[in-house]
């Protein structure tokens, strides 16, 4: 082991990519950004360990430092992967600079044991935090399949570009839209709670089942059965989305508050298949309420 941490664990502690999911999020996003074909190569838990206990004994593949360099421009893949200069470490809050040994013990915590916070990656105060920290293109880049189930589905109708949206589908990928029904019951329900009285909710679900069901049109005809868009009428409790089968987004309504001032929760779905987190948790919420919706 180093004597001193080597300067990517302190960078990434700065950066608060301390917790792996966020990691793994933001190498993907600065892959998309020097080459597609990059997207998905972060590396697995135990090898971003590895990285950043000072064990390795040559710098990784050519690959994986481009983008760390990417990630840390301020840096070289030499620099990261040498001991951190005391200036930084200098700079480091008292809060986020933690010793080698407790650093070890929490990564072996989640290597190895028990997770206190089930597969949870990421929490935000807001959507809009949320939406600042993962942008709508770089969760759905590139995607195979999107679930989603909420009441307007802003991030897939208003905040990601319909020519995006088609290109997806047309390579390939499958989506199912289920919104709260605007001609039902709980969508004026949460009106009410929310203290719109204009009807808001209702136009806006409206125009975004609309801005899908115009887009599947123009989809050929082998794409249009990839896209499937359904409405239900419930008390409206979370907006999901889940993508390829692994990422969920989780937004919870808050009493008398607006969608946008809700928390946003990141869970991953456990590499070990174990059933018990909360990735599984909200698809079996999802699945149930798409059951009960009804087709457009």
């Amino acid at each position: 082991m180093s004597p001193q941490p080597i300067l990517l664990q302190v960078v990434i502690r700065q950066r608060r990519l301390h917790r792996y999911g966020m990691f793994q999020a933001a190498y993907n996003e600065a892959a998309k950004r020097i080459s597609p074909e990059l997207t998905g190569t972060a590396p697995s838990r135990a090898q971003l360990h590895r990285w950043t206990s000072g064990e390795l004994k040559r710098l990784p593949y050519t690959d994986h430092c481009r983008v760390l360099e990417a990630m840390f421009p301020e840096w070289t893949a030499d620099q990261l992967f040498a001991p951190c200069p005391p200036h930084v470490l200098a700079d480091e809050p008292a809060a986020y600079a933690l010793s080698d040994e407790r650093a070890d013990l929490e990564s072996t915590a989640d290597r190895v044991g028990p997770n206190p916070y089930a597969d949870v990656t990421a929490v935000f105060a807001t959507r809009a935090e949320f939406s600042y920290a993962h942008p709508p293109h770089a969760l759905l880049d590139g995607a195979s399949s999107i679930r989603a189930a909420g009441l307007s589905l802003n991030m897939l109708c208003q905040q990601y570009p319909d020519q995006r949206l088609y290109r997806l589908i047309e390579d390939g990928a499958t989506l199912q839209a289920l919104f709260l029904d605007p001609e039902g019951e709980a969508i004026r329900a949460r009106e009410h709670e929310e203290d719109y009285s204009d009807n808001h909710l209702t136009t806006l679900t409206r125009l975004n089942i609309e801005v899908l069901t115009r887009l599947r049109k123009r989809l050929s005809s082998e794409a249009q059965e990839r896209l499937t868009v359904a409405v239900y009428d419930e008390t409206i409790r979370f907006n999901i989305t889940l993508i390829n089968d692994r990422l969920c987004v989780m937004q919870p309504y808050l009493p008398s508050a607006r969608g946008l001032d809700s928390p946003t929760f990141l869970a991953e779905r456990s590499a070990t298949g174990t059933g018990t987190g909360l990735y599984e948790t909200f698809e079996e919420t999802f699945n149930a309420l798409w059951e009960r919706g009804r087709t457009l």
